[in-house]
């Protein structure tokens, strides 16, 4: 895949993240547990291509993603050359503490579990867990990062979050890099289109997560009824049931194009793909590549734009 620039960061990355969270083996969340030997090997596996960005957190399995990442890079001397690793920073697990003194805990946290003596890409992860006054205030979160991001400890510093609304908040304080939205530019929901929008206006990378809703848009609703891990509306997985059987009269998988629908979109910079096996490295790159017509993808927008504004309720 041809890399392309994450906003002004000076980084090229692939137009496919892979993600971690699953590495750190969270069974409540994903159903299935990750052993250490396995996470290991899946990212010695993307360290040989063709994705070059890799996205964790200092929260992630309670630390044990970013161990487990660690341990990779150790065992093959060091980040590989062209690789983009980003973190995120995180409270204390079962805390809201935000404050600018756990912002740099995390940060050292994650170095330490990493074995790096810097950080190229670090999000301020989550900032609905406080208020945007609390976020942006003197000795809160943003200006820690931004001062870490000064002294050359972070290279670029990004916003990881939900609520849209707040994150154009966070936005407009022309302090980031780059932004995460997650569960919001879908098959099914295009909320984050004014995100996209702004980021595009400002220069600054969006990074779209959780093209698959997780998991609805792969199993379909009848198999997976929840959307953005909370149940769907009848009349949302009634939606995404006319999307399985266009594509299925084409014999093209739904997760083809929910991957392929976050890849078309020209102010996305990447996508972030959860990956927890070697083999989703190969899967992932034959979704990407399975041809879909013109005529498929104008059906699919039909039933798409329906969520442009948010999902039936």
């Amino acid at each position: 895949m041809n890399n392309i620039p994450l906003g002004g960061t000076g980084f090229d990355v692939s137009p496919i993240c892979v993600g971690t969270s699953a590495l750190g083996s969270f069974p409540a969340q994903y159903g299935y547990e990750v052993t250490e030997e396995k996470a290991v090997e899946t990212i010695l596996r993307v360290f040989k291509g063709p994705f070059n960005f890799i996205d964790t957190s200092n929260e992630y399995g309670g630390g044990a993603s970013e161990e487990r990442i660690g341990r990779a890079i150790k065992e093959i001397g060091g980040l590989p050359s062209g690789v983009v690793l980003a973190t995120k920073v995180d409270p204390l697990p079962g805390s809201v503490d935000f404050s600018g003194e756990r912002v740099f805990a995390s940060i050292e946290e994650s170095l330490v579990r990493l074995g790096l003596s810097s950080l190229q890409v670090v999000y301020f992860h989550d900032p609905e867990k406080i208020s945007f006054e609390e976020g942006v205030r003197k000795g809160g979160p943003l200006e820690a990062l931004l001062k870490l991001r000064d002294e050359g400890v972070i290279k670029a510093v990004g916003i990881a979050g939900g609520p849209i609304d707040l994150m154009l908040q966070y936005l407009a304080t022309d302090s980031f890099d780059a932004v995460i939205s997650h569960n919001r530019f879908t098959l099914v929901e295009q909320t984050a289109r004014p995100l996209l929008e702004d980021a595009a206006k400002r220069g600054v990378a969006f990074v779209n997560a959780a093209p698959y809703g997780g998991g609805m848009l792969v199993k379909g609703p009848d198999l997976h009824p929840n959307y953005c891990y909370s149940p769907a509306s009848e009349a949302t997985k009634e939606r995404v049931r006319k999307m399985e059987m266009l594509l299925n009269s084409y014999n093209i998988p739904l997760a083809a194009a929910a991957l392929q629908y976050s890849l078309r979109e020209k102010q996305i910079t990447s996508t972030i793909v959860g990956m927890s096996t070697p083999d989703r490295v190969e899967e992932t790159v034959r979704l990407s590549k399975i041809q879909i017509p013109d005529d498929v993808w104008k059906e699919l927008n039909q039933l798409a734009e329906v969520g442009r504004h948010g999902m039936e309720k």
